[in-house]
């Protein structure tokens, strides 16, 4: 009787909730009553891991009958039409996006919002014709607004590049223009086909408004062959017409803890908890594969997603906590992030990560595996940094920080992102973006990302938020569903405490804006 009770006070309260909309209202009941259902059958190893905070389900619900990430192939969309929805083939631009804007309501994630849009560049192209530059940019600003205000979440990610194109450069200047929380974005980056122009305008736009992230284009695409790739919610990369079936991560610092010294953590700890994160995926997955019939619907039938390219994502948190912790285990007061020996552990226990999931099979994965996942955090993590970032407050400067973690990149397939806080002076001197920018990804960055102190719109864990929202917020609410995460990730984190730096001798009196671009352009020989 009492859980009944506080079930409804539950439900009573986001019902009277003054600062939610009637539909942020419906999504949080919807997920009271997910929670209410009884949880999957787990092994009672696995169920005390996940009472001691090792092991997360990212809070997916008690029986998953969705996937947390789905990424349609909209191209064929576009060009084949859909039966289920009553729509002929595009035959123009409008079309397109008008066809685009219906399925997006058809496409569901563990947010309920489409996280993922399209590689939208190469998606709408064949269907410019005649267009003026004008009218493209008019028509395309509408879109992003129209996503903006109807599907206002931040995990909502769309993807352009690396080719050189109209539709991909207007994107870049209508998201710049606009500086809106959504959509997120990702510029694909590929030196043998990017013009530095065209990444310049890219490295720009982040000074402006701390979007895009710019991806590593041949790393990822060597990773899902020749069906491709996108990277949905905050930098997550998955196969093309596939996508997550669920995400379940390891809090390293609290594994950490179970660890005597180094090795036992390697040989021991690691190994059997990496065990229990593979029955929990394999539990969730089974359960979303075999009885919530998700795979019956018009998404397969239509030959917009394949049930073979979804994929659980092992995701990992902590790292600098848990490479801290076996070092004041050893009596050595190196610590992540700042010293050669702690960074080396750090990349030792990713290459022990990586080694077990490639060696683990899954029921239900890509090539039957896993992905590895460095998981960006969420709003209740408390004392624990993101994925393998160094912790907030103690970045060492932007160089500094790219050799010490660039060693992690090639390891996380399903994504990996560092942000890299700069100060606002970086705004009078675009090149040294740039040029960190290209170092970055020629050090082995799957994924560079910046804020700017001095912008309203900055990343927290990997999707945006206003500032100004965020102090509004307990005020008034807000229209935009992940604004509450932001406001939460501020007041339980010290994810605003990031240190903004110099990229080198901005600060100094004699600063002259060719001498940051020469010292970056020397460290990049330094980056390899």
């Amino acid at each position: 009787m009492s859980h009944s009770l506080d079930t409804q006070q539950r439900f009573q309260a986001i019902v009277t909730d003054a600062h939610l909309s009637p539909k942020q209202k419906s999504h949080f009941l919807a997920l009271e009553a997910e929670a209410s259902l009884p949880y999957l059958k787990l092994s009672p190893e696995l169920a005390r891991a996940m009472e001691q905070d090792i092991i997360c389900d990212m809070f997916e619900g008690h029986a998953p009958f969705k996937p947390r990430y789905v990424l349609p192939d909209y191209a064929k969309f576009l060009a084949q039409g859909s039966e289920y929805l009553e729509l002929s083939p595009a035959s123009n631009f409008d079309e397109a996006l008008n066809m685009l804007t219906i399925l997006y309501h058809h496409v569901p994630s563990v947010t309920s919002i489409p996280v993922y849009l399209g590689q939208l560049d190469s998606v709408l192209l064949p269907y410019v014709g005649e267009l003026s530059e004008v009218a493209i940019y008019q028509k395309l600003k509408l879109f992003w607004i129209m996503l903006d205000r109807t599907l206002p979440d931040a995990f909502m990610h769309a993807n352009i590049g690396p080719s050189d194109n109209i539709i991909c450069r207007t994107i870049l200047r209508v998201d710049a223009e606009l500086k809106q929380i959504a959509p997120n974005l990702t510029f694909m980056y590929d030196p043998s086909i990017t013009p530095d122009d065209l990444l310049r305008q890219a490295t720009d736009n982040i000074c402006q408004c701390s979007k895009p992230h710019i991806a590593n284009y041949p790393i990822h695409a060597t990773a899902y062959g020749e069906q491709g790739f996108g990277i949905v919610s905050c930098y997550n990369s998955l196969p093309l017409a596939g996508g997550c079936n669920t995400l379940v991560r390891m809090n390293l610092k609290e594994a950490a803890e179970k660890a005597s010294d180094r090795q036992t953590f390697l040989d021991q700890i690691l190994p059997t908890y990496s065990q229990y994160m593979i029955e929990l995926m394999d539990v969730r997955a089974a359960h979303l594969h075999q009885q919530s019939h998700f795979f019956e619907g018009f998404l397969t039938q239509e030959g917009l997603i394949e049930e073979s390219r979804f994929a659980p994502m092992f995701g990992i948190y902590g790292m600098a906590e848990a490479v801290n912790l076996l070092l004041e285990k050893e009596q050595s007061n190196a610590r992540y992030g700042h010293d050669d020996i702690a960074n080396q552990l750090g990349i030792a226990i990713s290459a022990k990560l990586a080694n077990i999931v490639q060696n683990s099979p899954v029921k239900y994965g890509f090539n039957d595996r896993a992905l590895l996942h460095a998981q960006g955090g969420i709003s209740l993590d408390l004392d624990v940094t993101p994925g393998v970032r160094i912790p907030y407050g103690t970045e060492p400067n932007p160089i500094e920080y790219v050799q010490a973690t660039a060693g992690h990149h090639q390891y996380y397939t399903s994504g990996i992102s560092d942000i890299l806080t700069l100060d606002e002076t970086i705004k009078a001197n675009p090149e040294a973006m740039f040029n960190l920018c290209k170092g970055a990804l020629h050090s082995g960055y799957r994924e560079f990302t910046a804020n700017v102190a001095s912008n309203d719109l900055v990343r927290i864990t990997g999707y945006m938020v206003k500032l100004s929202e965020i102090v509004q917020f307990e005020q008034r609410g807000s229209r935009t569903n992940t604004t509450f995460l932001g406001a939460e990730a501020a007041k339980n984190t010290a994810v605003l405490k990031r240190k903004a730096r110099v990229v080198s001798h901005e600060m100094q009196p004699a600063y002259q804006p060719n001498s940051v671009s020469q010292t970056l352009s020397a460290k990049l020989c330094q980056l390899n």
